[in-house]
């Protein structure tokens, strides 16, 4: 095998998370139970600040809408991914190719992660309009840029000796980009695309709040909540998003880690 220390890497960056998942799990009852007990003791009116139980019944209330809400926030940040994973990876691919393009371009792929999600929505619904190719879009720039680095430096990141063994047998460079850079970076690559699944979730809704209220979506909803004041309604609605955006992180790594596992022959988890 080409990248011996493949395996131990991925376990490195994936095995973490499946251990601390129960932990994870215990802290958010824990958490739950401190905020309905919180609203009882403190005799908080629910309007100001509404209870679990409250927040679920307004959940279950609006479940039709939440969902067909979800569903349009997921294709538009799923879209907005793809555009990303496909202009990342090609960007990855020339800046590993080429020092004198990464030095004159990397740059601007970090300058492009400073700017406030805030500034970059308006300019592109501007520039598109106001539908669904402008959510995409916005998503797609916000979840550009771990895509970008992580692929990068899984490209640069090769042992020297397998560099120099490629040149011994007379590889070329595009066969020693397809058969020694792109295998060796995929933990990178899925690592990134982990990251950036979240960015697009929240780039999607920040568009959708942007496109204006009349407009389906998570975004847009939590834009008509807002306005009428409904805080149960409201924290369902937020909610729901941040469990969007926590199930495509977890869709995200729970496909890398197979077809990590099948491309090494073992489990991530390091077994």
């Amino acid at each position: 095998m080409i990248c011996d220390w493949s395996p131990l890497l991925c376990s490195e960056l994936l095995s973490a998370e499946r251990r601390s998942n129960m932990r994870e799990i215990l802290v958010f009852v824990l958490l739950v139970i401190v905020w309905q007990l919180t609203v009882w003791l403190g005799n908080i009116h629910p309007v100001l600040f509404p209870g679990p139980t409250a927040v679920a019944t307004a959940a279950w209330k609006l479940r039709v809408d939440l969902l067909e809400a979800t569903f349009r926030t997921a294709l538009a940040a799923f879209t907005g991914l793809s555009i990303s994973v496909i202009l990342g990876t090609l960007s990855a691919f020339v800046f590993s190719q080429s020092t004198l393009i990464r030095r004159a371009l990397y740059p601007y792929a970090v300058l492009l992660q400073t700017i406030p999600i805030i500034a970059i929505a308006p300019i592109v619904i501007v520039s598109f309009g106001r539908g669904f190719f402008s959510i995409a879009l916005v998503s797609s720039v916000i979840s550009l840029f771990p895509i970008i680095t992580n692929t990068t430096t899984g490209l640069l990141q090769i042992d020297p000796n397998l560099l120099d063994l490629f040149r011994l047998n007379g590889a070329t460079r595009l066969q020693t980009l397809l058969k020694l850079r792109v295998p060796c970076s995929l933990p990178f690559l899925f690592s990134g695309i982990r990251i950036a699944s979240g960015s697009a979730i929240v780039g999607a809704i920040v568009g959708e709040f942007f496109v204006g209220s009349g407009q389906p979506g998570l975004g847009a909803m939590i834009q008509r909540k807002s306005a009428s004041l409904d805080m149960a309604e409201l924290y369902a609605t937020v909610f729901t998003s941040t469990a969007l955006g926590t199930l495509a992180f977890a869709a995200v790594s729970l496909l890398g880690e197979s077809l990590l596992r099948r491309r090494f022959g073992m489990s991530l988890g390091g077994r």
